[in-house]
């Protein structure tokens, strides 16, 4: 059969697609890199906005309509079952846990006197998601998935809903994955889960507990030239393990990016969203970080117009972000989400929505160019992690900031001196100015 897969969301639902994707050619099928041609459509959902669930919902209905084979999987069978299947009543239903079972979907939609049978598959606990093939979309990028789900509840947040309780995959286990990445070509490591910092937690007496300070070091012991960049970790997750994860960042493997989602500077917008840390602590944390590494990229998300946002919360959040000069801010319009607390708050107008997004983007971009432009002339080590879209490497700084170097004949896993000479929208450019070394 030719079966496409479409993926949504994050970067462990990409994870999930590349498995998929692996399982699909080991059972013989043909990936198909468009819908038309596709017997079967493989559909890996994302909930985390309402805009991207609805267009989410009119491809599977659109597709079935085609009469094509639907699979739908992700996070949205698990809250949304019945919204998929008022769409098309006859998708299949992979659970977020269970996309390791992919394959036995595909033989049973083969298999004689199976048309019209539908197909759902839910498991309770995440399987197949470690030391497996995977298809990757970049070959030199390994996406390893830490955990599944969130032992928090942020008023808003319908992940934590979908994904369930954390449940930590093994140390030896991530370790085996990573091993197996770095053997297979991979030169950068993507540490991914609803929150990184909340590794191994729910390990705590057990006696197997490995957090992820202990964990990090773990993985900077497999050999081999590559490096770890650190997914996203919430305020209230990092402060137990601030000090052992400061140490931990001091690798020359780990990138020093500090991805810290704070969703708003407002202490009331902070208690209403369920955040379970203060504006102060956020700012604790990325003190420290700044303080033991000069040059810190800093990444944050931040949500406008939760319900009750006043403007003078509004600008709070304006303020922070002009005094802490984040390289880059995730603005969301706030939504809200089925099944979560924040369903039933009173919501905020939309036309305030538009401008306070367009306020706060506006501030954000002032920033971004004056940082970027004040690193014209730089010269530095970098990197080199993958090959760049259009021409030359793609190389990251020790803070992951992005150069690409058009004239480049080296391959990935080099470390190099380059020198930054203009800047685009996405990225610097540069040039050697010394021979390569680390190989």
């Amino acid at each position: 059969m030719k079966v496409h897969v479409c993926t949504f969301g994050c970067s462990s639902s990409q994870a999930s697609a590349e498995i998929m994707r692996a399982i699909i050619m080991g059972k013989g099928h043909t990936l198909v890199p468009e819908i038309d041609p596709a017997d079967v459509v493989v559909i890996n959902t994302c909930t985390v906005k309402y805009a991207t669930e609805q267009k989410i919902l009119h491809i599977i209905q659109e597709t079935g309509d085609a009469g094509k084979d639907v699979i739908v999987t992700g996070c949205m069978p698990e809250v949304q079952l019945e919204d998929i299947l008022e769409r098309n009543p006859q998708a299949h239903i992979l659970g977020v846990n269970s996309v390791s079972r992919i394959g036995e979907l595909l033989d049973s939609l083969g298999a004689a006197g199976d048309e019209n049978r539908r197909m759902q598959i839910f498991l309770d606990q995440p399987e197949g998601f470690q030391d497996v093939p995977r298809i990757r979309y970049n070959p030199n990028i390994h996406i390893c998935q830490l955990s599944q789900g969130c032992n928090y509840s942020c008023s808003y947040c319908i992940v934590s809903v979908a994904r369930g309780k954390l449940r930590s995959f093994g140390p030896e286990e991530i370790v085996a994955d990573i091993k197996r990445a770095v053997s297979e070509g991979c030169r950068e490591i993507w540490l991914s889960s609803q929150d990184n910092a909340q590794y191994g937690t729910d390990r705590h007496g057990s006696g197997r507990e490995v957090l992820l300070p202990k964990l990090l070091g773990m993985i900077c012991e497999v050999p081999g030239q590559f490096r770890v960049r650190v997914g996203m970790m919430n305020p209230f997750s990092v402060l137990p393990i601030l000090d052992d994860l400061l140490g931990a960042f001091d690798n020359e493997k780990v990138y020093k990016l500090l991805h810290l989602p704070v969703q708003s500077a407002s202490a009331e917008v902070l208690r209403a969203m369920d955040r379970y840390h203060s504006i102060e602590e956020a700012n604790h944390v990325i003190r420290q970080f700044r303080s033991r590494f000069e040059g810190l990229t800093l990444f944050t998300d931040m949500i406008v117009g939760f319900p009750g946002e006043s403007e003078e919360d509004f600008n709070k959040s304006v303020r922070w972000v002009e005094q802490f000069r984040p390289d880059k801010v995730n603005i969301s319009r706030y939504t809200p989400r089925p099944r979560t607390k924040a369903w039933d708050f009173h919501n905020t107008d939309s036309r305030i929505l538009v401008r306070r997004s367009g306020e706060l983007h506006t501030v954000c971009r002032s920033i971004k160019f004056a940082s970027k432009n004040k690193m014209i002339g730089w010269e530095g080590n970098v990197f080199l992690s993958k090959e760049a879209k259009r021409q030359g490497m793609m190389a990251r700084t020790d803070s992951y900031l992005p150069v690409v170097i058009p004239q480049c004949g080296l391959e990935p896993g080099v470390t190099c001196r380059v020198h930054i000479y203009d800047t685009t929208p996405g990225y610097f450019l540069g040039r050697l100015s010394q021979s390569p070394y680390g190989t």
